[in-house]
């Protein structure tokens, strides 16, 4: 039987090499073919050749007012107390703004200053002067002149000048074409696949769609191919058949890393040269960058937001200088991050934050960091880029974040940080429809993490169930512990069902919290610090069962919803979480507690007007409708305020 072979990463460069090293060996590589096309179809596109204007605009000296034309030495002396009449047809003439100025006549005044005094003649009291209202001729374009430069990018405002200026067709750079091939037997196509019945292991492929979109947006054109099976003579033929044709890249998509699968380096080698594999960035590291008959060929990964990091970094600029223009830089600002942000030495980490402005501040928290996760930067509204000669970054200074969204957005964001609940979902989207430019942006990290944000400035509130075992309310005594010397105004949000999350038909015939202890019973749990993991502490605590026997009270998840996926996949055969997460996977449910969910608002912010459009969001019947129809909620007391003294 052949043993399958590993691939190794060998010689990993820093990313300012392995960029450097793309830059110069591809330094004289560019699209010289050009295509001629009419203005308006050419937005986007990039022109091949200088454009010089055919005529000028305007064409003639027009009036830039509405009134009368004039020559203006006639006018000279003309006062309130000394008027000057002036003749009509011999000394005025009116004219509308745009019109043609006759000849002889140097001037314009508007018609709100002038009083007709009888059908031959007008009076002025005021003068004018020389070309006063008059558009000259050429003032916008003169013949001949430059408009637009080789190389640059034609916009729609570009359109009207090249239109004014007497130019309908220009030639642009073709579009550089770009194979896409993705690569495994694992992947299945959308729009053949029986969706609702994948097989375990399957995975629907988007990489592919996601680069097509990329390369479109840097000027070129994709095409995708068929997904191919992990065969190094597939995938050979396929390479080396658009490098005979009509392509200026390729990239192949996953089978670069170091799997005994991956074939996209042997493949490589086999038809050309490897410039790189292995870039020492997270996510991004399996990149390969490799020369065939002179044309670049990219081994792109196959977790989406490494493929995307390694386009970005990579295979963007490279486009664009194929197009002779610039890749565009993302803007920045400095962040404060609202913990400290561990990274692995000798690394470049791209991870992916949210942001919202906090008082005078834009706070970052951290988004999950798995390279996998596309999510992670569809959420997204910046980058952090922590160095590789970094271990991280201190919760308490400004690092700067590449924005992946207007500043505007980021500044009218409210941000939740705390635990996690369906209901911030139908919040966030309720809002967006009702307040476009207003955003919810929630993190789920704990009701403790939450009122530990507030604390350090990280949020304007935060979600919390945090029960008080001795008395059993909910949220008062944490606030009041972990917030000292702060006002506070609790806001109920929802009364939620939460229970033990069970797979359908309770195979395991699960009853209450006592069966977690049975040894037939795996467990995924909530992470430290969250109202769910305290709750189920207690109710561990009074029935005498010690957490650290129980199998998986270890293993953690941030939400409701990853503890019923993980129901749902088989990893565990119980989780506590809310009702809405049991039915939205169609999971069964058995209920243990209701518990308040409350908003826990500093009173800084209670005032202000996006927290009172968030307060005036929830008591409305249409979101409350939404929440009732995820199940197991209750909003009879939405909206009521419980206000926290620091004094009391």
């Amino acid at each position: 039987m052949a043993v399958s072979r590993r691939n190794v990463y060998l010689q990993k460069k820093s990313l300012t090499e392995a960029r450097e090293i793309v830059t110069r060996r591809f330094a004289g590589l560019s699209i010289n073919e050009t295509e001629t096309l009419a203005v308006p179809d050419a937005i986007g596109r990039t022109l091949a050749a200088p454009v010089f204007a055919r005529l000028s605009s305007p064409g003639f000296h027009a009036a830039a007012m509405d009134g009368i034309a004039v020559q203006a030495a006639s006018t000279y002396g003309a006062s309130e107390t000394r008027p000057i009449a002036l003749a009509i047809g011999s000394q005025a003439i009116f004219i509308n703004t745009g019109n043609v100025l006759p000849a002889g006549y140097d001037a314009v005044i508007m018609i709100e200053q002038v009083q007709q005094s009888g059908d031959a003649e007008v009076t002025i009291e005021a003068p004018a002067f020389p070309w006063q209202y008059i558009r000259k001729m050429g003032e916008d374009i003169v013949a001949t002149e430059l408009l637009f430069s080789q190389n640059h990018t034609i916009t729609p405002y570009c359109v009207g000048a090249l239109l004014a200026g007497g130019i309908f067709t220009v030639a642009v750079r073709r579009r550089p074409r770009v194979l896409i091939a993705p690569t495994g037997p694992e992947l299945v196509d959308w729009q053949s696949a029986d969706t609702d019945n994948l097989a375990p292991g399957q995975i629907l492929e988007t990489n592919s769609y996601i680069l097509g979109g990329l390369i479109e947006a840097c000027g070129g054109i994709s095409e995708r191919h068929a997904i191919v099976s992990d065969d190094h003579h597939a995938i050979r033929d396929i390479i080396k058949k658009a490098m005979a044709g009509d392509f200026d890249m390729v990239l192949t998509v996953g089978g670069s890393s170091a799997g005994s699968e991956d074939h996209a380096r042997a493949v490589m080698a086999d038809l050309g040269e490897i410039l790189v594999h292995g870039v020492t960035i997270m996510p991004g590291k399996p990149v390969i960058v490799g020369v065939i008959e002179g044309k670049p060929v990219f081994g792109m990964p196959g977790y989406p937001v490494s493929t995307i990091i390694a386009f970005e970094q990579f295979v963007g600029p490279l486009l664009c200088r194929m197009l002779g223009t610039l890749y565009p830089d993302k803007p920045v600002a400095d962040v404060f991050p609202t913990r400290k942000l561990a990274s692995k030495l000798g690394v470049e980490e791209f991870l992916r934050v949210k942001l919202g402005t906090v008082g005078d501040r834009i706070v970052a928290t951290a988004l999950p960091r798995g390279a996998g996760s596309i999510s992670t930067l569809t959420e997204a509204d910046g980058i952090i880029r922590i160095p590789s000669n970094s271990e991280g970054v201190a919760g308490d200074r400004p690092v700067q974040a590449e924005l992946l969204r207007p500043r505007a957005m980021i500044r009218d964001t409210i941000v939740v940080v705390g635990s996690h609940d369906n209901t911030l979902d139908i919040l966030a989207d309720h809002i967006r429809i009702e307040h476009p430019g207003l955003t919810l942006s929630s993190s789920h990290v704990g009701s403790l993490g939450g009122l530990m944000a507030i604390k350090k400035g990280g949020c304007h509130l935060a979600g919390s169930h945090l029960l008080d075992t001795e008395d059993g309310t909910y949220n008062v005594t944490y606030v009041q512990k972990y917030l000292p010397g702060r006002d506070v105004r609790l806001v109920n949000l929802v009364f939620r069902n939460q229970g033990l999350i069970v797979p359908k038909g309770n195979p395991k015939a699960i009853r209450d919290i006592s069966d977690l202890a049975r040894e037939d019973i795996s467990m995924i749990n909530r992470q430290a610090g969250s109202g769910t993991r305290i709750l189920l502490d207690y109710r561990l605590a009074q029935l005498g069962i010690d957490p650290g026997g129980l199998n998986g009270y270890g293993n953690d998840e941030f939400t409701h919803m990853s503890i019923a996926a993980a129901v749902l996949s088989g990893t565990a055969d119980v989780g506590l979480g809310i009702f809405a997460a049991a039915r939205a996977l169609e999971l069964d449910f058995i209920p243990v507690v209701t518990e308040q969910y409350d908003l826990v608002i500093p009173d800084e912010f209670f005032e202000s007007a996006r927290i009172q459009t968030l307060l005036e969001t929830i008591v409305t019947p249409a979101f409350k409708d939404r929440v009732a129809a995820l199940g197991g909620y209750s909003t009879a007391k939405t909206g009521s305020v419980v206000t926290i003294r620091a004094d009391a």
